[in-house]
């Protein structure tokens, strides 16, 4: 059993990016960690810090149940794409890691996800 993030188009075909529960946590903190934060340090991961202490595009995803909540609006998905690609393209470097490889194909994944949520203005949904 996992998760999957897919856009609330009704379109069976439409692309979407899926992960273990584990592998989505694993995602996740990598992100964090590349804004410059630990995700196990924040609220409901764990720690005391407040989602507010931080500031980060991304925290709509971040700070996400795994397969329940809200879905992201088109204007979240639009404002968490910019920083997703920086942070894929920044990480690409030739690395041969494997585990960083399948991070950047993962955030690849997304992006795709993301993009067609903004142009059929759609919500991005967790299942």
């Amino acid at each position: 059993m996992g998760l999957v993030l897919f856009p609330g188009d009704d379109d069976t075909s439409s692309p979407d990016v899926s992960w273990s529960y584990t592998g989505f946590g694993v995602f996740r903190r990598w992100l964090a960690q590349a804004e410059g934060f630990s995700l196990d340090e924040m609220h409901g991961f764990g720690g005391h810090r407040p989602w507010n202490d931080v500031f980060t595009t991304l925290a709509p995803l971040l700070n996400h149940p795994d397969d329940d909540g809200p879905d992201l609006t088109p204007a979240q998905c639009a404002a968490i794409l910019p920083r997703l690609h920086e942070i894929a393209d920044q990480s690409q470097g030739g690395s041969t890691d494997p585990l960083l490889q399948r991070h950047i194909d993962d955030a690849r994944q997304l992006l795709v996800v993301l993009q067609l949520c903004i142009d059929k203005d759609v919500d991005l949904l967790f299942g």
